[in-house]
């Protein structure tokens, strides 16, 4: 949906994930299908690992080729029949190499893949008393930033762990993006404490929409997530959020917003890049 060129429609579903992998990429599809006949969004997202456990153990016995695998196949169809773009959250990729990594796939309405995101940040965390994960143990780091455009409007992709590194956000402000949308699934250790902070730090920073979009919380799953998907406007301020359980989140985007705050705080022009370098391009 799309009243004025400056408006997007855009749909996040937090999903609840099983061991079963044809459960969760129905359930996906079901979400999916029921989203478009109801709010006729131009853009859909999905949770970081939709597809799949959140688990060092479970990545390559998940894992998948992009395009030819059957997610990648699945998301392709419902982008083509129902002329949407879906970014398709995250799967466990077997990539070159016998390598694997933790890969977000964009879908065009014509069912091309237009984009894919591997994760550039491996969250390697050890918090005492909180959670020790090591992603490392089995996935490769992406190297490369992504960005696609949708309706004239530029939006950068990262992944989860990618939403602590300002320089990654900063970048793409630097290349135009307008949104971030951050596939996701931060825990009940860092959810708490930083998963709001984070989201309005990099809203609040580059003057820009922020995007994340979790799993919904399974308090039986070995990996339990915070939940709570968000949509995050230019002034830092929380315009959609969801709870903890699975929910579809539609939220209306205004790109105006961005253009409005950014002539009104123009930090950008202000920087004192004499004084030190932020202003580097991304490849």
């Amino acid at each position: 949906m799309s009243k004025s060129g400056n408006i997007m429609r855009l749909v996040l579903l937090q999903l609840r994930g099983s061991k079963d992998k044809t459960a969760n990429v129905q359930n996906a599809v079901s979400k999916i299908e029921a989203a478009v006949k109801e709010h006729q969004p131009r853009l859909i997202t999905l949770p970081e690992c939709f597809n799949a456990p959140y688990g060092t153990k479970y990545f390559r016995e998940y894992s998948e080729s992009i395009p030819d695998g059957f997610t990648s196949q699945q998301l392709s169809s419902l982008a083509k029949k129902h002329q949407v773009y879906i970014v398709g959250g995250t799967i466990p990729e077997l990539g070159e190499n016998d390598a694997i990594y933790n890969t977000c796939t964009v879908w065009s309405p014509t069912g091309d893949l237009i984009a894919k995101h591997r994760k550039m940040h491996l969250f390697d965390i050890d918090v005492k008393g909180g959670i020790r994960f090591k992603e490392s143990e089995t996935l490769s780091a992406g190297n490369d930033f992504t960005t696609i455009e949708v309706d004239g409007h530029k939006i950068g992709i990262g992944i989860c762990y990618d939403i602590r590194f300002e320089e990654m956000a900063r970048l793409y402000r630097n290349e135009g993006c307008k949104m971030i949308i951050y596939p996701a699934a931060f825990n009940m250790t860092t959810g708490p404490l930083h998963w709001e902070l984070l989201q309005r730090s990099r809203a609040n920073d580059n003057q820009l929409f922020v995007v994340t979009t979790s799993p919904a919380r399974d308090t039986n799953a070995e990996y339990v997530a915070y939940g709570h998907s968000m949509v995050v406007d230019p002034w830092a301020k929380v315009q959609q959020s969801a709870g903890d359980g699975e929910e579809t989140v539609v939220a209306d985007i205004d790109f105006s917003l961005v253009d409005q705050v950014r002539q009104q705080i123009p930090v950008f022009s202000q920087r004192r890049v004499d004084l030190y370098a932020t202003e580097k391009k991304s490849k």
